[in-house]
């Protein structure tokens, strides 16, 4: 595999986990998401987070849909650079 695609694949899979955990922090201060730093972490994440969230139990007051998609981005990340170094 080219090692361009190496490195824009894990780059993009950094920048994905970055956002998500940007997100986590600044709902926090900013739960509506109106600032324009704070809007683009949401529309960067929410394709991400909505599809894990509906699956997850109601009624949690703590939102773990971050958490799971960081362990899901860390597998996917895994397993693509064994199958690289493979």
């Amino acid at each position: 595999m080219p090692e361009f695609l190496v490195t824009f694949v894990g780059l993009l899979l950094r920048v994905l986990e970055i956002a998500i955990i940007g997100r986590a922090l600044i709902s926090w201060f900013d739960p509506l998401f109106r600032n324009p730093i704070s809007r683009f972490l949401y529309d960067v994440t929410e394709p991400i987070l909505r599809p894990i969230r509906n699956f997850m139990p109601g009624g949690v007051m703590i939102d773990f849909s971050p958490l799971v998609a960081l362990i899901i981005l860390w597998i996917i990340e895994r397993l693509f650079y064994s199958a690289v170094a493979g």
